[in-house]
C-alpha cells in the first residue's frame, strides 16, 4: 500500500517545476488562504440564502452541521497527532529531500491525516447534507486543494484519503448528534433570527 501510495506521489509531484504558471496556480490552491476563504464565503452565503423560511432553515442547519464537524474533525486530529501510539509517518520532502519537488514552505504538523484535506471535504459534505447540488459542487475546490497538496510535495496520497475519511465520519457524526439534539439548532437559529443574523 505505501509503496502504491509512494508512486502516485512522485508521478503526480513529477509534473512540478516544468511549467511556471501551473506551479504558481497548484501553490495559490495548495495554500491555506485561497480555497479555504472562498468555503468560509460559501459558508457565509449559503447561511443567508433560501427561497424561502423553510430552505433557509435548511441551510443554516446544514452550515451548524459544517461547524459541529470542524470542530471534530479537529479533535480527532488533535488526538491523532498528540497520542504515543500515533502513526508517525515522514512528509515526502523529509523521506526523500533529493528526490521531491518541494513547491511550499516545510510544514510542522504531521502528515496523516491530512488536515486541510479533513477541513475543506467537511464543509463540502456538510453542505451536502441539506443540499445535494451545491455539496457536490464544492467538492470540486477540496479535490483542486488535495491534488494541489500532493503536486507541490507536501502530502502524500493516501494523507489526503484520510483527510476525506475523517471528515466523512466527522460529518455523519455531527449530522446524527444534531438530529438527535435537535432543539439547539432550533434554539440557536431562532436567536440568530431575533437578532436579524438569519
Amino acid at each position: 500500500m505505501i509503496h502504491l501510495d509512494e508512486s502516485i506521489f512522485f508521478w503526480i509531484n513529477g509534473l512540478a517545476g516544468k511549467v511556471s504558471p501551473i506551479d504558481t496556480l497548484m501553490i495559490l490552491l495548495a495554500g491555506d488562504i485561497f480555497i479555504p476563504i472562498l468555503l468560509i464565503f460559501s459558508l457565509i452565503a449559503i447561511w443567508f440564502i433560501g427561497h424561502d423560511q423553510i430552505r433557509r432553515e435548511k441551510n443554516q442547519r446544514a452550515v451548524l452541521c459544517v461547524l459541529l464537524s470542524e470542530g471534530i474533525a479537529n479533535l480527532v486530529i488533535y488526538i491523532i497527532n498528540h497520542s504515543e501510539n500515533a502513526y508517525s509517518r515522514l512528509r515526502p520532502y523529509e523521506t526523500y529531500p533529493s528526490q521531491v519537488n518541494l513547491l511550499m514552505h516545510p510544514s510542522a504538523d504531521p502528515t496523516f491525516p491530512s488536515n486541510m484535506a479533513a477541513v475543506c471535504f467537511v464543509v463540502a459534505f456538510g453542505i451536502w447534507t441539506a443540499n445535494r447540488k451545491l455539496g457536490l459542487f464544492l467538492i470540486i475546490p477540496c479535490i483542486l486543494i488535495g491534488f494541489a497538496r500532493i503536486y507541490v510535495g507536501i502530502h502524500y496520497p493516501i494523507d489526503i484519503i484520510g483527510g476525506i475519511a475523517l471528515a466523512v465520519v466527522s460529518t455523519g457524526a455531527a449530522y446524527l448528534l444534531l438530529k438527535h439534539l435537535d432543539f439547539l439548532p432550533s434554539w440557536f437559529i431562532k436567536k440568530m433570527r431575533s437578532l436579524y443574523l438569519a
